[in-house]
């Protein structure tokens, strides 16, 4: 590569005007001290200048094309390499609009199974409003609810549904519990109609006369239970009236604390469905108790058996030891005699050495131990 090569076009292009320059004083110069010199001669220099000034300048135009072309290759590189980064941006910024995408479509999707959801709750919630506005369906939504509670809790042999009592009536539930108490018998009809409307007054008197009919409606309800479902000889002398609300269950022992003890007095219990679950459990564990009980003499006789097994156990692990005990002691002689076989032969080989060394010493017979 020509050695002018990196130089900057602009200085070039100085340096050559200043040649052209320095050349034409040059020449002024010489046609002034031309006078004592022959014209030849100065022809001769301007020609020389001439042709070193076409040198220049050739060169200078050699290197200018060989800077051209190395500026017009970095620019191509550079072009393609800013072309390559702008298609793998463009070809990353479309993998990630692609995958927001997809992940837009999946929470879109996401979103409208929970609104279906929604209006299908929305369209049970109606359709249990409905149930509770009408007494009968009431009655079989609260006897559902204590079905799936006691059958949750309870073994199939602790309880009865519809059971029917000497009275000609059908408790709802009785719980199968042995004397004393009884068996207990569970009413799950509630009369909801006045405590909706308690909920629903708007104005003093309104509430006033709600909490009245309410007031009637559960004492009555619970003097029906006292008399359908406690049977002197055949019951306990309690029962219990599940309400399947908690709301309802709240509001009693809230702002109705006379009917409350009133249904103390009774011997009605009012439980909810998380109050019966807890009652449920104490049956259980009465149960499992009376359970145990029965079992008593079966425990205490398998327990004698029991202990005499372990009696047996310890003798013959006694005597297993006294065979161990026997085996080491046989380990212990045959130990012994192995090393007392190991020190004869430590003094026979002796001997063979001293009748080898001495040749004519006598063997003399090693003493015998007593063992």
């Amino acid at each position: 590569m020509n050695t002018m090569d990196g130089v900057d076009p602009l200085v070039l292009v100085v340096l050559a005007g200043l040649i052209g320059l320095m050349v034409g004083v040059l020449a002024v110069l010489l046609l002034r001290r031309g006078a004592d010199r022959s014209s030849q001669e100065v022809d001769m220099r301007l020609r020389q200048l001439s042709e070193s000034q076409a040198a220049v300048q050739s060169q200078m135009s050699e290197s200018l094309r060989q800077q051209e072309r190395a500026l017009a290759r970095n620019m191509e590189e550079r072009l393609a390499d800013f072309s390559k980064r702008i298609g793998d941006r463009l070809q990353e910024s479309q993998t990630q609009q692609s995958k927001n995408l997809t992940d837009l479509r999946e929470r879109l999707a996401v979103i409208d199974k929970a609104q279906q959801n929604i209006t299908e709750l929305s369209s049970q919630v109606v359709g249990l409003q409905d149930i509770l506005s009408n007494k009968q369906s009431r009655g079989a939504f609260g006897e559902v609810q204590l079905h799936d509670i006691v059958e949750n809790i309870l073994p199939p042999s602790a309880y009865s549904f519809q059971a029917s009592l000497s009275s000609g009536t059908r408790a709802d539930c009785l719980l199968l519990l042995p004397n004393p108490p009884g068996p207990i018998a569970i009413d799950s009809k509630f009369p909801l109609e006045a405590f909706r409307n308690l909920r629903a007054a708007e104005d003093e008197a309104s509430r006033t006369t709600a909490m009245r009919n309410f007031t009637n409606d559960v004492r009555k309800h619970i003097k029906d239970i006292r008399d359908k479902y406690i049977i002197a000889g055949e019951t306990a002398e309690s029962a219990l009236m599940f309400l399947p609300s908690e709301a309802v269950y709240a509001e009693l022992h809230a702002n109705f604390t006379s009917l409350v003890e009133e249904s103390y007095r009774a011997r009605v219990w009012i439980v909810s469905p998380t109050t019966l679950m807890a009652t449920l459990n104490t049956v259980r564990a009465v149960l499992k108790d009376v359970r145990m009980r029965e079992q008593a003499g079966v425990i205490q006789t398998e327990v004698h058996h029991l202990l005499a097994d372990v009696g047996r156990l310890d003798e013959r692990v006694g005597k297993l030891q006294r065979h161990f005990d026997q085996a080491n002691e046989d380990i212990r002689q045959i130990r012994i005699s192995t090393e007392k076989v190991s020190k004869r032969g430590e003094r026979i080989e002796d001997l063979q050495l001293e009748d080898k060394e001495g040749g004519d010493t006598p063997i003399t017979p090693p003493v015998r131990d007593n063992e």
